[in-house]
């Protein structure tokens, strides 16, 4: 694609990154063909190919964002598919990130939107806020439908309905976990901050699974939010601190003892943290440390593809279908290790048709686009019980939660099902099978 800047506005490193970027895209249009809201909508503007277009010239003009580019850059899931098709290695998601603080910087927003994104920036990426909130939520939950019936409050509707009926009890997973037996390895754990609330069980398997194959896994206390929430907000300076704060305390661990991975359990944690080394590239401080950082971030199902198990304890006998969550099989390109895991635990694995598309979570979409993340979840479930899985299994609770709300099919993070199969309990809600002690 030919591009118009001028020499001055190439000064800036954002700038100058995404001209790289637009150069690369030569208008062939395969990334329609995967992008979840092109394929729902069927305008070329709600396409990558089309958003493109609106980006190249809000910055090579050098102007504020306007309503259109707004609407059509907010209703991006991230989903990351065009990456995945694209022929040219466009690097949309760098693009759509720089596009995403341009529009912050220079669009006001109506009073609801900013209120909202307001709310969910100063809850969600911290765990004790986000947990009293859905305990409130709990209260506001009849007044879902009413809300979502108006626009300016549609959003305020759609958060109250995705609240659950109840919140686990909290419990402190930080600290050091020794290993069990001699050491054999030793990695960070990101404990995160919905995940921890949502669903402690996920963390919880993870390190009773890791510990008893030998590593000792720590989960600093001084560890927080990914950053990826605002990120993908255009909340530039929010996600960098956040960022900075997390490669200062792996940096620690690293100089401590030494690391031998980052381990994530959300997908879409791991997406971004994957790309601190890009994120602070202009940072002197932190550019080389964060490049460490992202090269040992691993996903949890990434980690354990490289250690050797042991024969499973109990035969599951059961039907799983795979969701590969987009920012595991789009944005960190692992598409095998969890489904090879599953196989080898003793489950029968299913791929659901046109698994490439978004179930609609994607962070704070099903908040902040609720119309267009229910039809991209009623897809998602339908294609899923077409392969009649006892149960659902995925590497990331922002799909856990946005899935469950459409099918009476138990989900579970992979992590939960190998920790039981290897030894852990039995996650809570398993449906029965034809699961018992595997003869040794």
């Amino acid at each position: 694609m030919q591009t118009n800047f001028t020499a001055e506005q190439l000064l800036d490193p954002g700038v100058a990154e995404s001209e790289k970027i637009l150069r690369k895209c030569v208008h062939c249009g395969f990334c329609t063909a995967t992008c979840p809201t092109y394929v729902t909508l069927g305008n070329e503007l709600d396409s990558p190919r089309g958003r493109i277009y609106l980006i190249k010239d809000m910055l090579e003009n050098n102007r504020p964002a306007d309503v259109q580019v707004v609407t059509h850059i907010d209703r991006c899931l991230s989903c990351l598919a065009c990456m995945t098709t694209c022929p040219s290695d466009v690097n949309y998601m760098h693009l759509v990130d720089h596009a995403r603080v341009h529009i912050e910087k220079t669009y006001r927003r109506p009073f609801m939107d900013r209120m909202v994104r307001g709310m969910l920036a100063l809850v969600l990426p911290y765990p004790s806020r986000f947990r009293l909130s859905l305990k409130a939520a709990r209260l506001g939950r009849p007044l879902a439908p009413i809300l979502k019936a108006f626009a300016p409050t549609r959003s305020i509707g759609a958060m109250l309905e995705l609240a659950p009926a109840s919140v686990p009890q909290a419990f402190d997973q930080r600290g050091t976990h020794t290993a069990v037996g001699s050491r054999r390895g030793r990695v960070a754990l990101l404990t995160g901050c919905a995940q921890p609330v949502l669903k402690p069980s996920i963390n919880a398997a993870t390190i009773g699974l890791l510990t008893r194959l030998g590593t000792e896994v720590v989960a600093p206390r001084d560890e927080g939010c990914c950053g990826a929430l605002v990120h993908h907000m255009g909340r530039e300076a929010d996600a960098l601190a956040a960022a900075r704060r997390n490669v200062d305390v792996w940096t620690r661990e690293i100089e401590a003892g030494g690391l031998d991975a980052i381990v994530i359990t959300a997908s879409g944690c791991g997406t971004t943290i994957k790309d601190y080394g890009h994120m602070l590239r202009a940072d002197a401080a932190y550019a080389e440390k964060a490049k460490t950082v992202s090269a040992l971030a691993k996903d949890v199902t990434e980690y354990l593809a490289t250690l050797d198990l042991p024969a499973p304890q109990v035969q599951p006998g059961l039907v799983v279908a795979y969701h590969s969550a987009c920012s595991m099989q789009h944005g960190q390109k692992i598409t095998v290790q969890p489904k090879a895991l599953l196989t080898a635990a003793g489950f029968t694995v299913k791929d659901p048709p046109e698994g490439h598309l978004c179930c609609g979570s994607a962070g704070t979409y099903n908040i902040l686009q609720p119309e267009i993340a229910r039809t991209l979840r009623d897809r998602k479930v339908k294609n899923i019980e077409r392969t009649r899985p006892d149960l659902i299994a995925t590497g990331n609770i922002g799909c856990m939660t946005q899935i469950s709300g459409g099918t009476a099919i138990p989900i579970f993070h992979t992590v939960e099902l190998l920790d039981w199969v290897y030894g852990g309990a039995r996650p809570a809600g398993l449906p029965a099978g034809t699961d018992r002690t595997a003869p040794t």
